[in-house]
């Protein structure tokens, strides 16, 4: 196929894959079909391969099984077409060929092979004999995500209120002003170190990241060593003119001896575009090429047995804004939490490290801003996965969206009512830390606000009343913790429960209570 028209459609393609993807991390979801977005994540590689492996359902996380028939039919398509990583190093290449002209002309450099397999070899080995940290890491789908969550959301955001400022002076309310938190400053190093690293490299050397450290590409550029659908050279109208190799982004295409490197092309088709004696074309292999003389073609047939486990951060902040009157005294016993607390459909702490990939998507969709990426609260196994932060914000009792968004099913779906009796965590209760006693007022704030009634008053002094807890019916949703006035230290908390249980069903339960604004102190 030598049409030029191949390139035209992998920009249309790529682009509906990136602006959707770009919706779905912003939260502007809504914009799209909800059996789209599924679609979405159901071919992300390493989420689906994750899911596969956590589920062991093929009808359900078969996404990456399609993406390697994809890959076995038509080469590397998937790292242009569908990967957001891969898309954006693409926008980032063409920003800098518009800034210099030289960057645009990559031309023909040899693999580096031995960094590539030593990358994916590390990945594989790490994640078999340690855990999924390493895969995370580099997974460009989660990178992707990380890169959304914590740079590029917040640009949107600060965009959108902007402008919703300006259009509210005249009287136009279209757009609606989004509050936002910033995470702790050490969160962003490493989307930012990703960002520079994968920017700097696709902003002057094109797919070079992709190739040379990227393990998913590693993986299927052995798988699109039998593909069927590849570039391919008409020896007989080739000029040698290197414009094709100079437009290649992943520098694959040895014009001099007419050959590229299958592994390394992303069927991007800049070259089919290119060559202006329609010399390259994108057909069927030429099996006829492996009677001509010897050539790198005869070492083709290798049969490359991989191992897969791949992997991959906002916090817009809650829907309200906590601003409590602070107490007189500071308190003083800090509370003794013996794990953290994974976000529920985690099922456990052990099951929930190993299985979710960093990707950040359900910390950009949490509509409370309660998630937060992981800094030390999971050792370093856990790095950037979401834990449920009550110091920010809690978890509304009916929303089940981060078990819904999950894409390697390291959350798995939960009705709300299966949700709203899963105990991720217990509320503990520091009397000597409560205003109640160590100021002699009324509060009651953790009461008024849990949902379950685990948190009830009691006679204490007088006309004082103080909190106890009822573990039976706490569900560890943090409505008690976060809306405690007490600092530094709460006199209510949650500590997590390593492997997430049932809890008994409340006779009382309140529906959903937002946060409280005033405290009757």
């Amino acid at each position: 196929m030598k049409s030029h028209h191949l390139r035209t459609l992998r920009i249309i393609v790529a682009g509906l894959f990136f602006v959707s993807l770009f919706l779905i991390f912003v939260d502007l979801r809504s914009l799209i079909p909800a059996k789209y977005i599924q679609g979405l994540l159901y071919i992300q590689f390493v989420p689906s391969l994750l899911k596969y492996l956590n589920t062991a359902i093929i009808a359900v996380s078969s996404g990456f099984v399609l993406v390697l028939i994809l890959t076995l039919l038509s080469g590397r398509t998937y790292c242009s077409f569908i990967c957001p990583m891969g898309i954006g190093q693409d926008i980032f290449s063409r920003i800098g060929g518009r800034v210099k002209k030289r960057f645009r002309r990559f031309g023909y450099r040899k693999a580096d092979n031995i960094l590539r397999y030593i990358v994916l070899i590390t990945a594989v080995g790490v994640t078999i004999i340690w855990g999924i940290y390493v895969l995370t890491v580099l997974d460009p789908f989660s990178i992707f995500g990380r890169f959304m969550t914590f740079l590029g959301k917040p640009v949107f955001v600060s965009i959108n209120n902007f402008l919703s400022g300006i259009l509210g002076k005249a009287g136009i309310y279209t757009l609606a002003h989004t509050q936002h938190r910033p995470f702790t400053l050490v969160m962003y190093s490493l989307p930012v170190l990703f960002f520079l690293i994968s920017g700097i490299m696709a902003f002057t050397k094109g797919r070079l990241y992709c190739n040379t450290i990227c393990p998913v590409g590693t993986l299927l550029g052995f798988v699109s060593k039998f593909s069927l659908l590849r570039i391919n050279f008409d020896d007989s109208l080739c000029t040698r003119c290197g414009r094709c190799s100079m437009r290649c982004k992943s520098s694959c295409i040895d014009s001099i001896n007419r050959k590229f490197d299958v592994s390394r092309c992303v069927g991007c088709f800049n070259c089919v575009n290119v060559c202006q004696e329609d010399a390259i074309s994108y057909s069927l292999v030429k099996f006829r090429r492996l009677k001509e003389p010897k050539t790198d073609e005869s070492r083709r047939k290798i049969i490359v047995g991989s191992v897969m486990f791949l992997l991959g951060m906002r916090t817009f902040g809650a829907t309200q804004d906590k601003k409590a009157p602070k107490p007189k005294q500071a308190s003083t016993i800090m509370e003794q939490r013996n794990y953290p607390v994974c976000p529920p459909g985690g099922i456990s702490i052990e099951h929930f490290n190993t299985t979710c990939t960093a990707c950040s998507l359900c910390i950009s969709e949490c509509p409370n801003g309660v998630l937060q990426p992981a800094f030390r609260e999971y050792g370093l196994v856990g790095l950037m996965q979401p834990v449920m932060n009550y110091s920010k914000s809690f978890c509304s009792y009916k929303c089940t969206i981060c078990t819904e968004i999950c894409p390697s099913y390291a959350l798995q779906p939960l009705k709300p009512e299966a949700k709203q009796l899963t105990q991720i965590g217990k509320a503990r209760f520091i009397k000597d830390n409560c205003i109640v006693k160590t100021e002699r007022t009324n509060c009651g704030a953790c009461s008024e606000s849990c949902p379950t009634k685990a948190v009830y008053m009691i006679p204490f002094e007088g006309n004082l009343l103080i909190p106890a807890v009822n573990d039976e019916i706490c569900v560890g949703c943090g409505h008690c913790e976060y809306s405690c006035p007490t600092s530094p230290y709460k006199a209510i908390y949650v500590d997590g429960n390593p492997v997430h249980i049932a809890a008994l069903k409340p006779e009382n339960s309140r529906p959903d209570i937002p946060a409280l604004t005033e405290f009757p102190f």
